[in-house]
């Protein structure tokens, strides 16, 4: 995929909600509504309203029972948000060294305050960053984003080994328990047990035993083998 990203900025309110769908659609393919409000933190009410407006602006296309998808002008707009929270995320970090559970919040303001000459200038800065702190792969301003070759966590089998690629979630709770564990982007693992029924998964991680629940695992993207 290759497409100039929009110089066009749409409100932060709509901004969000094309980001958040964008995310959605990653982990599984497609955004409805209830789990739209649980991510925005609205109502049902405020998510069918904005919907319905983006529809009109012919950046989503809303399917009943089936849940949200981006149009490909709702796409490029995405992507660009997508571009400019995780530029921001790197600046907070690599710059001003705050720790990577801590950016996500304020990234939320920066990404729709600053200006696209401005972001150009910390990518250049920055040293034209592949991924977030949290692995994720930062879409270029051509629209293309870097190919990766990862899956959760959850799907590797008894004793397959991987790398840790990205982490899909950044809840701060979240990312702390993750680091003190030694599960971050780069770090090496190997599936010692998965218990039937839904039950946890046993990894090793620096030589240590770590349990993860399935929820957890879900987040966890890893590429197979160990480099």
């Amino acid at each position: 995929m290759c497409m100039e990203l929009s110089s066009t900025r749409f409100s932060s309110t709509i901004e969000e909600y094309l980001e958040a769908i964008y995310r959605l659609e990653e982990k599984t393919g497609s955004a409805k509504t209830s789990d739209l409000a649980k991510q925005l933190k609205v109502t049902l009410g405020t998510i069918t309203n904005t919907v319905e407006n983006l529809e009109r602006k012919g950046l989503i296309i809303h399917e009943p029972y089936h849940g949200v998808k981006l149009t490909e002008k709702g796409r490029i707009v995405a992507l660009d948000v997508i571009r400019r929270h995780r530029l921001s995320e790197r600046l907070l970090t690599d710059i001003l060294h705050m720790d990577w559970s801590e950016v996500h919040d304020e990234v939320c303001k920066l990404e729709h305050a600053i200006s696209d000459d401005i972001f150009n200038n910390i990518e250049k800065v920055l040293g034209y960053p592949k991924t977030c702190p949290h692995g994720s792969p930062i879409p270029k301003k051509s629209g293309s984003i870097p190919p990766e070759n990862s899956e959760p966590l959850i799907n590797l089998d008894l004793n397959a080994t991987g790398t840790i690629v990205k982490i899909i979630e950044e809840d701060p709770d979240i990312l702390r328990y993750l680091a003190s564990i030694g599960l971050t982007p780069g770090a090496s693992i190997k599936v010692k047990e998965k218990v039937p029924f839904n039950g946890p998964i046993l990894l090793e991680v620096n030589e240590i035993n770590q349990a993860l629940g399935q929820n957890i695992a879900a987040i966890i993207w890893i590429k197979k083998g160990l480099t």
